[in-house]
């Protein structure tokens, strides 16, 4: 062995122990900011600040360590450092190591609370009730569309979005065995089974698919029959001890599902920020429609998505989930909204958060 390297590995020790005591001085920190905060019955997360972090690290590194390596340690610092100034429950649809699972921990680390629940409306129930902090709901995927059963939980109950989180999802076939052979049904979100269809008919033709309320409800029926597979996130071989089949089986590459936080505090302006609205118009007519987007193309606001939904209880009535590009504190979103407001039969502010992907964060 090279001299050396017994000196250089004491000096990584040393390195590792000053890095240690700065962590705990800037948690310590932390927890005072927290503690003032509170005393001023401010919100604890301020996204702006945080970005300012993320940005400045950025810049100071230079490109010396990879970016996204730099990113992801920080990003489980200042979450870490955040929720020691008041701890998070988050609810997500379950069981444990669904894709939503996954999606609370890559927005808020490994350090807040995970309650796993049984639907997505279950979720909007408990932050509307005041049960938990935030919640994590799918909204949309890159290849399968809406995830209605949100948007329909948007008109039921009061809540707030606060942010949102886009995962790439990486479908797995997993089993007990890891051998194809034993397959004899693959189990599986309806969503997953949708994004894999032609997989699965090149390479199990003849094999039923049965769908399921989560995928990790498909990877516990799995873990507890031999015959079962199920398309599962990572997460859930680890979590149920199942062996992989096949990784990658979607049928298109890119594949990408954006998830929003739901909560009952709205964050501040960033900069690069989404508006979320819900309205209705007040009558089925030609331009009915047009005159609403025409509000917003003369104030020169990007709609970044239109997405209809039948209203409950009314015959050919919709309500339309808006995306707007933009904060309700900019001039121009306030105004657009308090004229939509008077042209619309129904008129619901959503919540202004910001983007996951400001900049990759950074």
């Amino acid at each position: 062995m090279d001299a050396d390297i017994p000196k250089l590995r004491q000096r990584i020790d040393q390195i590792d122990s000053n890095i240690l005591a700065l962590l705990k001085e800037r948690l310590g920190t932390a927890v005072e900011i927290g503690r003032r905060k509170s005393l001023d019955k401010r919100a604890i997360w301020d996204p702006a600040r945080e970005r300012e972090i993320y940005q400045r690290l950025r810049e100071e590194n230079n490109g010396a360590f990879p970016d996204e390596a730099l990113r992801s340690i920080f990003y489980e610092i200042i979450t870490t450092c955040r929720l020691s100034q008041k701890p998070v429950e988050v609810a997500y649809l379950g069981p444990e190591a669904t894709f939503s699972h996954l999606a609370g921990i890559r927005y808020f680390g490994h350090a807040a609370t995970y309650r796993p629940l049984e639907t997505i409306d279950d979720v909007f129930a408990d932050i509307e009730k005041g049960r938990c902090q935030y919640g994590i709901v799918p909204i949309e995927n890159s290849i399968e569309g809406a995830v209605v059963f949100t948007l329909d939980s948007f008109i039921k109950y009061r809540v707030w979005i606060c942010g949102e989180v886009k995962i790439e999802i990486s479908n797995n076939l997993v089993c007990r065995s890891g051998d194809i052979k034993d397959v004899q049904t693959v189990a599986s979100h309806p969503q997953p089974l949708a994004q894999c269809r032609e997989w699965l008919r090149k390479h199990l033709p003849n094999v039923p698919t049965l769908a399921m309320s989560s995928t990790s409800a498909a990877a516990q029926m799995a873990a507890a029959n031999p015959n079962i597979g199920a398309i599962a996130s990572p997460l859930a071989v680890k979590q149920y001890e199942l062996q992989m089949v096949a990784t990658g089986i979607e049928d298109f590459h890119g594949n990408t599902t954006r998830f929003l936080v739901i909560g009952k505090e709205q964050p501040g302006a960033t900069g690069y920020d989404c508006t979320s609205l819900l309205i209705g118009l007040r009558e089925e007519r030609p331009g009915a429609l047009n005159e609403i987007l025409t509000i917003l193309s003369a104030r020169e606001i990007n709609m970044s998505k239109l997405e209809s939904r039948p209203e409950k209880g009314k015959l050919w009535k919709y309500l339309f989930f808006i995306d707007l590009d933009g904060h309700q504190s900019d001039k121009n979103i306030a105004a657009a909204m308090e004229e939509m407001k008077a042209k619309c039969a129904h008129f619901t502010f959503l919540g202004s958060y910001p983007r996951w992907d400001a900049g990759d964060k950074t």
